[in-house]
């Protein structure tokens, strides 16, 4: 069984910065990309940004510049460095693992519960 779990969401001012944290755990044999997706109320869940195993990213045009995507393959941990934050990236922030568990044939997504970005003043 893999889980994920999200922590470092919350409540922020207009310019503000926040860090995401999601850590995959369980049986684990290789994990390959993970990252962010995020869903606004009345929208569709988008990539945020997302990271392969051999660091190489890519960003939503709306956050580039502004948000940093990192990863640490030892722990199986993905972060999310969120800076110059602005309403229009107040949303529900899920992560992503690309995984092939133990005794597993094939790669395939987990997600984690999610967890709230509010950017308010």
């Amino acid at each position: 069984q893999v889980q994920l779990v999200e922590s470092g969401g919350g409540l922020v001012q207009p310019g503000g910065s926040l860090r995401l944290s999601c850590a995959a755990s369980g049986s684990i044999f290789s994990n390959y990309a993970m990252g962010w997706y995020r869903q606004a109320p009345g929208k569709q869940r988008e990539l945020v940004a997302r990271i392969t195993n051999g660091g190489s990213t890519n960003y939503a045009d709306s956050v580039k510049g502004r948000f940093t995507i990192s990863r640490d393959n030892a722990k199986n941990t993905v972060y999310l460095q969120m800076n110059s934050l602005t309403p229009e990236d107040t949303a529900v922030y899920y992560c992503y693992a690309d995984i092939k568990p133990s005794g597993g044939s094939y790669f395939r997504d987990y997600w984690g519960q999610g967890t709230q970005v509010t950017v308010s003043s």
